[in-house]
């Protein structure tokens, strides 16, 4: 097999993985320094429940991978093996960490897996429909936690949010997100599921506008991926789909309830379900952040959403901690899978492992 890991190793050069940690930790660091008092942290007791409720949070992200090694594994029919699935979604968390949220790692998900052997077609095809079960979890959880949580307890009227310089709110700000994850998604869900060869053809037409004729190219190979996806998802059963949107379902709690773990380590709180919904929130603006894997907009929201649950002076400390558990093992695991998963698929070392 051709040697060529420049093509994977481009997308995770030193630049794009420093860049994110830096923001990252600048912001924290910047809002523990503004509302930074000594008898605060003094008075942090780190005892033995402390140490469990952390080792929970850890426990929850692990319950968040699994479900999602056997979703790929669901949507791959099992090409690929549980060992592979782990490599895999660490390469995948990685590419997202270091991307901003609102491209995520979609494209260097495509090369990770169809190096682990599965077609092109059925690599198209996965990528998509992971993308698209992710924010089905959001159009349709969203507005039943919000009903349940009571609109005014979730949304902070008194936050000052700004989109292309209008002040329109918290509540501005998630709509803007949450509609335009329901409109990207209708269109992916009429390519694939409605009309595949009819969302190719208006594609070309767009793309052969003057203005975007540049990219036309691009918007050929995206028309043939979409009626590749729908090709291989044609005669899919129900229980197919429920079993991955449930794995969905599965990683995404798994992912919310971290921070309610965290913050019970520390402080007696009572709203957890209020706490989960304004992860809802949170996450939903994460996803339009222009950021590298949100960093700095996440530190900075989580103070703001959730800082009435935690003491005073408190919350960017603990803003640091969710990101500690949740955001950057994810660039160290990936930095140390890389190279192993690279020698792997490119077979540099010995003999290529098997499939299974």
């Amino acid at each position: 097999m051709a040697q060529h890991p420049e093509k994977i190793l481009k997308h995770f050069n030193f630049s794009r993985v420093i860049i994110p940690v830096i923001i990252g930790i600048g912001v924290a660091a910047y809002l523990i320094l503004e509302d930074f008092d000594i008898q605060v942290f003094k008075d942090v007791n780190w005892a033995w429940s402390t140490t469990f409720w952390i080792f929970i949070a850890l426990l929850l992200m692990a319950v968040r991978h699994l479900a999602y090694m056997y979703r790929i594994r669901l949507l791959t029919d099992k090409q690929i093996n549980w060992k592979h699935s782990f490599q895999v979604i660490m390469l995948w968390e990685f590419a997202s960490s270091i991307t901003p949220s609102i491209v995520g790692g979609s494209a260097v998900a495509l090369y990770i897996v169809n190096k682990e052997g599965v077609n092109m077609g059925r690599t198209t095809a996965v990528v998509m429909i992971t993308s698209l079960l992710d924010e089905l979890f959001y159009i349709i959880l969203v507005p039943i936690i919000v009903l349940m949580a009571g609109y005014n307890n979730v949304f902070l009227h008194g936050s000052g949010y700004s989109l292309f310089n209008l002040d329109i709110g918290m509540f501005g700000i998630f709509l803007a997100g949450y509609l335009f994850i329901i409109l990207l998604q209708s269109i992916i869900i009429y390519g694939i599921f409605i009309n595949p060869r009819g969302f190719k053809w208006i594609l070309i037409k767009i793309f052969k506008l003057p203005i975007l004729r540049k990219w036309l190219k691009k918007a050929v190979e995206t028309g043939d991926q979409i009626i590749t996806t729908s090709k291989e998802l044609k005669g899919k059963s129900l229980i197919f789909w429920m079993k991955a949107f449930l794995s969905t379902v599965f990683s995404w709690t798994a992912r919310f309830w971290v921070v309610n773990a965290m913050i019970l380590g520390f402080l007696a709180v009572q709203d957890h379900f209020l706490i989960y919904a304004r992860q809802l929130v949170m996450w939903v603006i994460l996803l339009i952040s222009p950021t590298p894997g949100g960093s700095g907009v996440a530190e900075y929201i989580f103070t703001d959403f959730l800082g009435e649950f935690i003491t005073p002076g408190l919350s960017p400390a603990m803003a640091l901690l969710w990101r500690l558990l949740s955001y950057y093992p994810y660039i160290i695991i990936g930095a140390i899978v890389l190279p192993i998963w690279i020698r792997r698929v490119y077979n540099i070392s010995g003999k290529k492992e098997k499939k299974g």
